[in-house]
């Protein structure tokens, strides 16, 4: 008897343990706050969150045609979610992804969601490392297993809509999510290493090319791996980034940020110069190379 009151007791306190982890919240901002880690609807029902995860839920008319077809197949995948309660692309597809879910009968057992940080200091990360391995550059990313094995995902938004994109990946049909460039850049750091992939470069920045949605798919990936502290990575990527885009003057500003914050200042310098003689209406360029000035002299 006393072992049963035990183990009622253990259970108890481990259930109550684990519900705390879930729903994090923290204040980001004068009156703004994000929820961090595990989440489930319930915490995204709460205020403020139900002000977009509510609204959006309620005003989206799910594919039902799509979802019948989606139904039985669906039911063999686990699927984890990374979102942030501050990104307006996961307002706009999160509450939506309820709402198929919910219309399919998904078990949320099979479902893992996980707020990100969006500070600085922790950009697109979890309180615990959750994002760590899964090369999360954007949200959201919903990426789908089965077996246990990744099968795809979909990043930031649907190609065509969730509904048809969700079919796709669960039929094996052919699919690629967004930011390819993006998410082949890190499948290659993954793999391989920078002084290998330094020997490439040439054949590798004219492929890049051909696929990358602009300076800003790159530029935000090299943000994820500065703020993750990998150095190394985030000054290949915004290198690489000014060998796509050689004419604009974002990517010069990165990478001159990115070397201010690892107080390599002589490089600074030479990008935020770049910056301005590409941009000379540029107001941050001045301001950071009167502040690198006084440290050149030291």
């Amino acid at each position: 008897m006393k072992r049963t009151v035990f183990l009622l007791i253990a259970i108890l306190s481990f259930s109550i343990a684990f519900s705390q982890t879930l729903n994090q919240e923290i204040n980001y901002g004068e009156n703004k706050k994000m929820l961090l880690g595990p989440i489930n609807k319930q915490g995204l029902e709460k205020a403020p969150y139900n002000e977009w995860f509510t609204k959006s839920q309620d005003t989206y008319e799910v594919n039902e045609k799509i979802t019948e077809k989606l139904k039985d197949s669906l039911k063999n995948y686990t699927i984890k979610v990374f979102l942030g309660t501050w990104c307006g692309d996961s307002k706009k597809e999160v509450p939506r992804f309820y709402s198929i879910l919910e219309k399919v009968n998904f078990s949320e057992n099979q479902l893992e969601v996980i707020a990100l940080d969006r500070s600085d200091e922790a950009y697109k990360q979890g309180p615990n490392g959750e994002e760590k391995g899964m090369n999360i550059h954007r949200v959201p990313t919903f990426i789908f297993y089965k077996n246990g094995e990744e099968v795809n995902r979909i990043v930031e938004h649907p190609k065509e809509t969730l509904e048809r994109d969700m079919l796709k990946i669960v039929n094996g049909d052919r699919y690629s999510s967004n930011y390819i460039a993006a998410n082949y850049v890190q499948n290659l750091l993954e793999s391989k290493s920078i002084d290998s992939l330094k020997t490439e470069e040439s054949n590798l920045v004219s492929m890049l090319s051909e696929y990358v949605k602009g300076s800003r798919e790159l530029n935000t990936l090299g943000y994820v791996y500065l703020r993750a502290k990998e150095i190394d990575k985030a000054m290949y990527v915004f290198d690489l980034n000014t060998k796509i885009f050689p004419y604009k003057y974002n990517v010069y500003d990165s990478l001159a940020e990115a070397y201010f914050e690892t107080k390599n200042h002589t490089e600074a310098l030479k990008n935020y110069y770049k910056v301005l003689s590409l941009n000379p209406e540029d107001k941050n360029a001045p301001e950071m190379i009167e502040k690198i000035k006084p440290k050149m002299k030291k």
